[in-house]
């Protein structure tokens, strides 16, 4: 059965042909948003209710857009309103969440019973690079935040992304170009492997935690990133950092359990979750 007749099916209120339909982005829908949310149950449970919602306003779409943006449309106004009632993070979060653990042994032994217990825990450079951009982009205003991820990591376009945050073409372009200057400000302030200063701490704690025989700077000489980055300038750097982020899953990554417990000590720093 063709896409056609699996929606005419559907729209005809047969949701097997709908959850036919749905599959096929349902995992990029939930990556989405983790990423929005940085918290795994709830992508998963805003997943759940995305489809539920879809398929109950199944006879309300109209073609104008594809199924999928329609459909990311429903997710993002329902991760909107989730996220409205949560705290903006703050670019010192990593540094906050890195002090509730030094006094938390709770939150430190549930770090190393995840490494000792999950095969999802390598911690490399571009494990890093993806969680700094999930949590730098949490520093964004949340249309900036949504519009970025969207374009930059989902690549929908500038069209796709005004029908899903319903605002202007001008509107959209202004989110996506204040979201990048945002990000690469914080990121040049904040990140080595941007204002060439060194090794980033994070990455250099945690990857001697986990990674003791492996040789940091052996490590961070395995990315382009890193080889060519002298030749770089700002945007340049971003997008590279953008093309590292959209070749991970990072709800199956390699590091995917180990980024979780990470993202959920940053959401413990800003008030949103408890050990």
């Amino acid at each position: 059965m063709n896409e056609q007749e699996s929606l005419k099916n559907a729209l005809s209120g047969d949701i097997n042909a709908f959850q036919s339909l749905f599959s096929a982005f349902q995992n990029q829908l939930k990556s989405y948003l983790y990423r929005l949310l940085a918290n795994r149950n709830d992508a998963e449970d805003l997943t759940h209710d995305t489809f539920i919602k879809a398929y109950e306003k199944l006879s309300t779409f109209k073609g104008e857009s594809s199924l999928k943006t329609w459909v990311f449309q429903i997710a993002t106004n329902l991760s909107y309103n989730y996220l409205k009632r949560q705290k903006r993070w703050t670019p010192d979060v990593s540094e906050q969440a890195k002090k509730l653990v030094l006094e938390s042994e709770q939150l430190r032994n549930s770090i190393v019973r995840v490494h000792e217990t999950s095969a999802a825990t390598t911690y490399d450079m571009k494990e890093h690079i993806d969680t700094c951009f999930t949590c730098i982009a949490k520093n964004l205003p949340i249309e900036n935040q949504i519009a970025l991820v969207l374009k930059d990591v989902y690549d929908f376009s500038v069209s796709e992304i005004c029908l899903i945050l319903d605002r202007t073409e001008g509107t959209v372009k202004y989110l996506l170009q204040d979201g990048r200057k945002t990000m690469t400000d914080i990121f040049d302030n904040r990140c080595a492997l941007v204002n060439k200063n060194g090794v980033c701490h994070q990455c250099s704690e945690l990857n001697g935690w986990f990674n003791p025989k492996e040789n940091q700077q052996q490590a961070l000489m395995k990315l382009d990133l890193v080889k060519g980055s002298a030749k770089y300038d700002r945007e340049e750097l971003y997008q590279i950092r953008t093309a590292l982020v959209k070749a991970i899953d990072p709800l199956r990554s390699k590091g995917a359990d180990l980024q979780e417990i990470l993202l959920k000590c940053n959401s413990m720093a800003m008030g949103e979750a408890t050990a």
